[in-house]
């Protein structure tokens, strides 16, 4: 039992509860809601630190095909510097082929590659697109789908080949339009941090048989036409690949910040909870002592 001394701090201890108590308590979240809450997030955290590994793992084969597929771009790019070759002027068209891909949660690095699109767009609004993946389609399509003429999906859901690069310049090459100029935009790789949209030219057969050093390599006319669409897919493959690896590196960073968040947010609510559940067991001892000094004075 407790004694009559005690029972006046017991008062007064229970009234200094009362008055410290938040007014919007009722709003406060109960315990089995921020447990539920805990839950989820160790979930999502779960999940992203999954997939940052995943990309990891991925990024090591994508880095390897992106240096082999710059043999390609680089040796048909040597072959037309060396050639001096360059776009035709007049008032031929323009075609612009973006090269993105289908898959998402990878930060801002489809949004990214759509504004760089379309800031080209702005200078030469009667531009042709070509546009393979579906993120950069659904995006470039709310603001310039009057300007788009061909789209793939299903590219660059693994690491991409030659042969798809060679399918795509086929389809590329059957358009009706005779384009004077013919720009590849894709992500260029800088480092595992890091990216930037980039422009790769890619001639027409006309610009090809007007290049002033093309004779020194005595390619035969007949020829030409295979070559252009040879270049093309050489340069379509560069492009497709380093934007994997551009995508793969974008993605495991995106994961990885996430895991971080979530990992701070797990914090925060498991400090919440364990407040809230103070907070309850010191309510419920002042509310036995409470009614045991009732008692004793009844």
């Amino acid at each position: 039992m407790l004694s009559r001394t005690v029972r006046p701090a017991l008062k007064a201890g229970s009234t200094v509860v009362a008055r410290t108590a938040p007014t919007n308590a009722a709003n406060f979240a109960t315990l089995r809601e921020i447990e539920g809450r805990l839950k989820s997030i160790r979930n999502i955290e779960k999940i992203t630190n999954t997939m940052k590994v995943i990309a990891s793992t991925r990024l090591t084969r994508a880095q390897k095909a992106m240096e082999d597929s710059r043999v390609y771009g680089t040796t048909s790019n040597t072959v037309f510097e060396s050639a001096e070759t360059k776009p035709e002027e007049g008032d031929k068209k323009t075609l612009y082929i973006v090269a993105s891909s289908d898959k998402g949660l990878c930060g801002g690095i489809h949004s990214g590659l759509s504004k760089a699109t379309r800031r080209l767009l702005l200078e030469n609004p009667n531009a042709d697109l070509v546009v393979l993946g579906e993120k950069a389609k659904a995006q470039l399509g709310r603001s310039n789908a009057q300007n788009i003429v061909l789209s793939f999906s299903q590219v660059c859901k693994d690491i991409p080949t030659f042969a798809d690069a060679q399918a795509i310049a086929d389809q590329i090459a059957l358009l009706p339009t005779n384009y004077g100029s013919i720009k590849i935009i894709h992500n260029k790789f800088l480092n595992a941090q890091s990216y930037e949209p980039t422009t790769v030219d890619a001639y027409s057969e006309e610009a090809i048989t007007n290049s002033p050093n093309i004779s020194a390599f005595e390619v035969e006319e007949e020829a030409l036409g295979n070559l252009r669409e040879y270049a093309l897919a050489n340069s379509l493959f560069w492009a497709m690949a380093e934007g994997l690896a551009c995508e793969i590196s974008a993605r495991r960073n995106a994961m990885e910040n996430a895991s971080k968040n979530a990992g701070e947010m797990i914090q925060k609510f498991q400090i919440l909870y364990n407040r809230q559940r103070q907070a309850a067991i010191t309510g419920e001892l002042v509310e036995i002592i409470t009614g045991a000094a009732a008692s004793e004075d009844q």
